[in-house]
């Protein structure tokens, strides 16, 4: 009786081990594959020397799907997810066709069939976009059900916006279990209007409020080419799909026309030569943030974004003139599998709006707070500081040189500890901005080589003054990496 009880016991211990460990999924599903979510860019495509770019950052690998795919299709996105199950992995990839770059792109999905014990296709349908450079495949739960849609978003030949969207269907069959449920195209922008959700939602009680989609196009019927119209896209839960609720009319700057013609023409190069500078964000209240900012280097391929004390530079990989500016996809140089897609419009010739999409691509959450309106450096009024120095002094300082004497008439004397006094000519004077001090000794030995000593002068309080030795030429003040000096102040 005895041996009967080990060994149930020990055949619940295996079983227990078995289920913890989840080895019952391998025995279940030996075929099952382990394979990490990535984009890669089709060597088959136009632009090889993109792709040979992002080969060298390490993100274009071999990729792998659960089922191959035809001979003839490309594959350009990949985005797993947990099925409805919870058991297996259902499989997104985005593909085209090999000798037909200007049919649209498909989405497939790869599911597991539990009467074949394997991984296959389930449905293909076409999505918006066509050009593979532009492609973003990600989730989301735009409905408030806890039921992500498959967004694809992305450019088609005409350089318009693209965003092709997917809800699984509960009274759809298992070959085809997801339903079209948007398909926007326009020559400006698409935005997710995300909205916060109540803590019920969050914890999973109830179900939350679904977003909506603007979409920003060229107002036709108006003379200025900077006015726009949003287009406001809204769900309805009786048709399941997203259908249009209201249009309304944005202004544009007026501005110079022919200069926007110029650098909206779409000719390669021009806007990204636009862009070339440092350019500031601008507040809602219309106050400039310089510890927020964005510099644009399309020379050296590169955006880095400044913001919350951080740094994140991205290299530049490829970019697509739109009607109002220019679409940028970017890779950060730190993190290969986070993508930043950056939607610029024209403003004005000194201001640009951002839109910025993340693509992790990780199970990670990216705060995105780029999105706004940033001005060209360049254009950036800043009241120059007031230099409070002036020409001459009447005061008496401590420091390492000894006790430094200036006089009102333009006179110094320094005094040291053990030798003998030193005198000369002084004044204070402001080059680009700096206060410095040039101090003219009427003993050539006791000066540099040109016969003067240049200081840059910095106040910090109680009236001490830090200097620092500093040479003056045609690039203007440049430092000569001496230490410092301290003038503490002394009564005199």
């Amino acid at each position: 009786m005895k041996r009967i009880y080990i060994g149930v016991a020990v055949s619940c211990i295996l079983l227990i081990t078995v289920l913890a460990t989840g080895l019952w999924k391998k025995i279940l599903y030996p075929k099952e594959e382990e394979i990490n979510t990535r984009i890669v860019m089709p060597r088959e495509a136009a632009s090889l020397q993109t792709a040979e770019t992002t080969q060298k950052t390490g993100r274009d690998e071999n990729l792998s799907t659960k089922v191959p795919l035809d001979n003839r299709e490309v594959v350009i996105a990949v985005l797993n997810q947990e099925s409805e199950e919870g058991v297996t992995e259902e499989q997104f990839v985005v593909y085209r066709y090999v000798h037909d770059a200007s049919k649209p792109l498909y989405i497939t999905c790869i599911g597991y069939d539990e009467h074949g014990k394997k991984y296959k296709r389930l449905w293909d349908a076409p999505t918006a976009a066509t050009r593979p450079e532009t492609i973003s495949l990600f989730t989301q739960d735009l409905i408030g059900d806890r039921n992500n849609c498959i967004i694809v978003t992305g450019m088609n030949n005409k350089y318009e916006h693209t965003m092709t969207i997917f809800r699984r269907s509960y009274l759809a069959s298992r070959e085809q279990p997801y339903k079209k449920i948007a398909e926007l195209q326009i020559d400006g922008s698409i935005v997710i209007q995300e909205t916060s959700r109540s803590t019920a939602y969050q914890q999973g009680i109830t179900s939350g409020q679904s977003f909506n989609i603007a979409a920003y196009g060229h107002d036709s019927s108006s003379a200025n080419i900077m006015d726009q119209l949003e287009t406001l896209y809204s769900f309805n839960p009786a048709a399941n799909q997203y259908e249009r609720t209201n249009v309304s009319r944005i202004p544009g700057i007026q501005i110079e026309q022919r200069r926007v013609r110029e650098i909206l023409s779409g000719a390669p190069g021009v806007f990204e030569n636009f862009t070339h500078d440092l350019w500031y964000y601008v507040s809602p209240q219309g106050t400039i943030d310089s510890k927020q900012y964005i510099f644009f280097d399309p020379v050296s391929r590169e955006i880095i974004f400044f913001g919350d004390e951080a740094q994140q530079v991205f290299q530049w990989q490829n970019s697509m003139p739109t009607r109002y500016g220019l679409y940028i996809k970017s890779q950060n140089i730190s993190i290969a599998t986070l993508l930043r897609f950056v939607d610029i419009e024209l403003e004005s010739l000194d201001s640009i709006k951002l839109r910025v999409f993340e693509d992790v691509r990780m199970k990670i959450i990216v705060s995105t707070s780029w999105d706004g309106t940033y001005r060209r450096a360049g254009a950036v009024k800043t009241e120059k500081p007031k230099s409070s120095i002036k020409p001459s002094l009447n005061a008496l300082y401590d420091c390492s040189l000894g006790k430094l004497r200036f006089y009102d008439t333009g006179a110094y004397t320094i005094t040291p500890g053990n030798s003998a006094e030193k005198n000369g000519r002084y004044v204070f004077f402001r080059v680009e901005e700096n206060d410095l001090l040039e101090l003219r000794p009427d003993n050539k030995e006791d000066s540099a080589p040109e016969g003067r000593m240049v200081y840059k002068v910095e106040s910090i309080g109680n009236s001490a003054l830090i200097l620092s030795r500093v040479r003056l030429g045609t690039t203007g003040v440049q430092s000569i990496m001496e230490p410092p000096i301290m003038l503490t102040p002394m009564e005199m």
